[in-house]
């Protein structure tokens, strides 16, 4: 492939992902006018010291959305050669783009949601990458049936629903806690190249689009439900467990600590609250017991 194609492609994805940002951005000012936003354009060094490129972090935090993050990031340069192996590249000059967003509400009966989507490039290879994944923390099925149906629909023109949901189920999963998924999954797909570069780039940009209207009408319907100090517990506890999942399994954190980027956008992605009780259990016949069922691979869709 002439690299020109390519670096067309960088370019249009990179461009896509920022623009993504500032649409999910704007639809969070909708949700919750309160929502007060920190902006941090960074730069960083590649593995040699040399200039790597940067991003643009956005810090939320509101009535409605407790705290998240929505980034944006485009570096390159020089890698660690022992890393770029891991990668599965064949040079220690990368390249990378995407959006990362991880939103984490104040209500219990709104979830959690986590997205990101990606384009990397080590050396001759590149690949596209992303996913999304719901962490609920009462048993609404109705909105896990939602959410997985809208990615279905989203892959089934490229053959991919069964493949990603699958990847998903396997990869958001605390293995040291018995298998338990950190939520009710989602899509998940990584190091994908089919050799057909404009169908690859027409995908992951349209699995990106798809995000919006997979979420925000679950925080429409919701965001004004009330909610007991029982439930406002349980939800704590589990984001404990999500903040298990991504210091100890999670690529993407790694991926972000092993390229020199910044340690606060990387780790934006935890609670601002969470709690660990030894040994802790819901109550017996309660909608938070009921809610441990779905924690494992389930057919939504």
């Amino acid at each position: 492939m002439p690299i020109n194609d390519l670096e067309h492609y960088k370019t249009a994805f990179s461009d896509h992902v920022m623009d993504l940002q500032e649409r999910i951005s704007k639809r969070l000012f909708e949700i919750d006018p309160s929502i007060e936003l920190i902006e941090d354009l960074w730069e960083r060094k590649d593995h040699v010291g040399a200039p790597g490129g940067g991003g643009r972090t956005r810090a939320f935090s509101g009535e409605v959305i407790e705290n998240g993050g929505v980034n944006y990031s485009k570096v390159f340069g020089k890698i660690d050669p022992q890393f770029s192996k891991q990668l599965g590249g064949d040079s220690d000059e990368m390249w990378a783009s995407g959006i990362s967003l991880i939103l984490h509400p104040r209500n219990p009966r709104v979830p959690t949601v986590h997205m990101n989507f990606r384009m990397i490039q080590v050396g001759t290879k590149y690949w596209f990458g992303g996913g999304a994944d719901l962490t609920p923390f009462y048993p609404h099925p109705e909105d896990f049936k939602y959410f997985h149906q809208t990615w279905k629909d989203v892959t089934a023109p490229y053959g991919q629903w069964d493949a990603m949901k699958k990847k998903c189920d396997e990869y958001f999963v605390n293995t040291h806690r018995d298998g338990e998924m950190r939520g009710i999954g989602g899509i998940f797909f990584d190091h994908f190249n089919t050799g057909d570069l404009e169908a690859d780039f027409q995908m992951a940009t349209k699995l990106s689009e798809a995000f919006m209207p997979s979420y925000f009408p679950i925080v429409d319907k919701r965001v004004k439900e009330e909610f007991t100090s029982e439930d406002e517990e349980f939800m704590l506890h589990r984001r404990g467990r999500y903040e298990e999942f991504n210091l100890l399994h999670d690529r993407g954190t790694m991926f972000g600590l092993k390229t020199n980027g910044r340690t606060d956008s990387i780790l934006i992605s935890l609670p601002a609250r969470c709690k660990y009780t030894y040994r802790y259990a819901p109550k017996k016949g309660s909608p938070h017991e009921m809610m441990l069922d779905f924690y494992r691979p389930n057919e939504w869709a």
